[in-house]
């Protein structure tokens, strides 16, 4: 009877023991956030300002995942991340339009830039238009580097070329990286050639690269962030309080008074704009 009483006890024992390990490795995934981003947020070394605070003020943990917002949304649609920060609207919209994602929220703009070497073979330095100075690349056969990687930046690029009338993928002044903007910058400085690029990227970066910037200003060059929820109901394994944390942080005014001075110090000038409230109409001029 004692010897059944000793087993009995073990297994309670047991029991107790597993239930507190479940509850734990529980506990300890619902305090890990997934970020899925770009490249852009994270070469800049904006989320390296803003995750830290976010992490002591809520005691969650972010995982991020910086690739390209095509990537990102990719993942998303895997149900792979808890939140999204991505520059890509057209895509964005369609993501939330098939219920992957909730809550989409403007967070903060830049813009684009074509940058190229000094020599500039092109001579697309100071010209206004985005879609001249592509077709000046095309019609000297001057090397671009494109990011081809799907991302917000590689969907800019592709519209611009498409109000060009120019299919530029077949041609051999034309190449494709597959990576990121920081490693397409490198590629396009090291092959002194032309690239479209965020400006945050740019700055964070141009010290070490043979690249100005020629092109500026365009309003097709408007490079707006978003961050979007992954959808619970769709995705019953997310963490939907920590995503929500998130993105509220990002919107609350002391990260938003963080992007507005971030780069200050740096480079004479933010790298981003704050955005939080307002509507994309509203944003106006670049800069």
């Amino acid at each position: 009877m004692n010897r059944n009483k000793h087993i009995l006890i073990i297994l309670n024992v047991l029991l107790i023991l597993s239930c507190f390990c479940l509850s734990t490795s529980v506990s300890a995934q619902q305090k890990n956030v997934i970020l899925a981003t770009t490249t852009s947020t994270q070469d800049s070394g904006l989320l390296d300002v803003l995750i830290p605070i976010f992490e002591k003020k809520t005691g969650y943990f972010v995982k991020t995942i910086a690739v390209g917002s095509g990537q990102a949304m990719a993942i998303g649609q895997k149900g792979e991340a808890d939140v999204l920060l991505v520059h890509s609207p057209d895509a964005e919209v369609k993501f939330v339009a098939q219920g992957y994602g909730i809550n989409r929220k403007l967070i903060m703009h830049n813009d684009f830039i074509i940058v190229g070497p000094e020599k500039d073979p092109a001579e697309i330095k100071g010209v206004r238009s985005s879609a001249i100075a592509f077709k000046k690349v095309a019609n000297t056969n001057s090397l671009f580097i494109s990011r081809g990687d799907n991302s917000g930046t590689h969907e800019k690029e592709k519209a611009i070329w498409k109000s060009t009338g120019i299919d530029p993928e077949k041609e051999k002044w034309y190449q494709q990286t597959g990576l990121g903007m920081g490693q397409t910058l490198n590629i396009a400085s090291e092959k002194k050639a032309y690239t479209l690029s965020d400006r945050g990227t740019y700055l964070a970066l141009k010290k070490r690269l043979g690249l100005g910037i020629l092109v500026e200003g365009d309003a097709i060059l408007l490079n707006i962030y978003h961050i979007i929820e992954a959808n619970p109901v769709k995705w019953k394994k997310v963490n939907a309080a920590g995503a929500k944390a998130f993105a509220d942080f990002m919107v609350s005014k002391e990260a938003q008074d963080i992007i507005k001075i971030f780069g200050v110090d740096k480079y004479g000038a933010p790298l981003f704009f704050p955005d939080a409230g307002k509507k994309v109409e509203e944003l106006g001029k670049l800069r």
